[in-house]
Order: structure tokens, then C-alpha cells, then sequence
């Protein structure tokens, strides 16, 4: 619990590190459908802690200019928890700042097929369901998909985590915890991934 309470304290240095560098959209990954089979004990902790964050970093990050939108399944959680990701995205909704999407109740999978009922619901002729439509469908609709994506904790593998959106994102893995992801270190991320040549597909000409 101490490690997740220090990551959730860590947001607001991330952000303003990240801002100041121009970025526009983050999104973290607080909580995945699958981390409810965790033990009882600490998934109580993780959403009270996430309450408790709500209630404390809102009008912090309002100050800050920040838009706070979640993603991902709310019929999970408590009625208490869903009032306050309401106050934090009604209170931040036109703020011009970074948007931070924190993703809770979260699986890429669950992500796509939600999407696909919402067109089927929606009577999309099949004629008309390509790429840029099937985006606005995902959770992600407001934001452009991720340039990078930072793995910590030395973990090689995507976790489920923004499967259609991550196809041409640039990865970077590093062994630093999340809660010890510093400014330092993010610029230097940052600086490794603007010296990478991203052709999505394409082969460069020839000089």
C-alpha cells in the first residue's frame, strides 16, 4: 500500500516535468480489469487510495490547468468512488492544460469489444466502420494515440494496455519503479526518443 500511495504522490511532479517538455496527453495506468482477482485486501486499499487522491489532488490539478478524464469501466466501483471521477472530470472539463486519462477498470480487450457493441448498438452499417470512425468508439475518442510508451519496473510485456492505440507507439523500458520515475529521469526518456526515426510502415528514401 505505502508504494501505491508514493506512485499516486508522484503524478503532479510527472505532469509538470511533462508539460513544461510540450507534452499534451498522458495517460496512466492506475488499475486493470484484471487486477481485481489481486487479493481483497489490496484492491480495497487501491480504490481507497484512488478516493482518497481524487479528493485530495482535484482542485490541485484544477489550478494547474489540468483536464482529468477517466477511462475504462466505472460499474465496478462504488457509487461514492463514481461521484468523485464525476466532480474530477466535470470540474477539470474545460480546463487547456495536459490531459491526464487515468485509466481504472482498464483492459485494452475489454476496450475493443466495448467499441464493437457500441457500433453494433449504434446500427454502423458495416460499409461505413473503418479506422478513424472505430477510434471515436474507444475510450481513448478524445485523445491522439501515444507516441511513447514508458514501461517501469523492468516488466518486457504490453499488459493489456492500449492495444489498438500502441501500434505504432515507440516503447521504452526501464527498471526504475514508478513511484521513482524522477524529472531527471524523464528527460532523458524524452531525449532518447526524439533521436528515433518513426516511419509507421514506410521505408525512407534513399539520400
Amino acid at each position: 500500500m505505502d508504494g501505491h500511495r508514493v506512485g499516486v504522490d508522484s503524478i503532479q511532479r510527472i505532469l509538470k516535468t511533462l508539460s513544461a517538455k510540450g507534452v499534451e496527453y498522458v495517460t496512466l495506468y492506475a488499475f486493470s480489469t484484471e487486477n481485481w482477482n489481486r487479493p481483497a485486501e489490496e484492491v480495497a486499499g487501491i480504490l481507497e487510495i484512488l478516493q482518497q487522491a481524487l479528493r485530495v489532488q482535484t482542485e490541485a490539478l484544477h489550478e494547474n490547468n489540468v483536464r482529468i478524464v477517466h477511462i475504462g469501466k466505472q460499474d465496478r466501483i462504488s457509487h461514492q468512488l463514481q461521484d468523485e471521477v464525476a466532480y474530477a472530470e466535470g470540474l477539470t472539463r474545460n480546463n487547456t492544460g495536459i490531459t491526464l486519462n487515468v485509466a481504472f477498470d482498464y483492459g485494452g480487450r475489454d476496450e475493443i469489444l466495448e467499441a464493437v457493441r457500441k457500433i453494433i448498438r449504434d446500427g454502423i452499417p458495416e460499409d461505413q466502420v473503418d479506422e478513424a470512425l472505430f477510434r471515436k468508439y474507444l475510450f481513448t475518442g478524445h485523445s491522439p494515440d501515444p507516441d511513447l510508451i514508458i514501461r517501469t519496473g523492468g516488466e518486457m510485456r504490453i499488459s493489456n494496455f492500449l492495444l489498438w492505440q500502441s501500434a505504432y507507439s515507440e516503447y521504452f523500458h526501464t527498471p526504475t519503479l514508478w513511484p521513482d520515475l524522477d524529472s531527471e529521469e524523464l528527460e532523458q526518456v524524452l531525449e532518447a526518443y526524439s533521436t528515433r526515426q518513426r516511419r509507421f510502415g514506410r521505408v525512407e528514401p534513399e539520400e
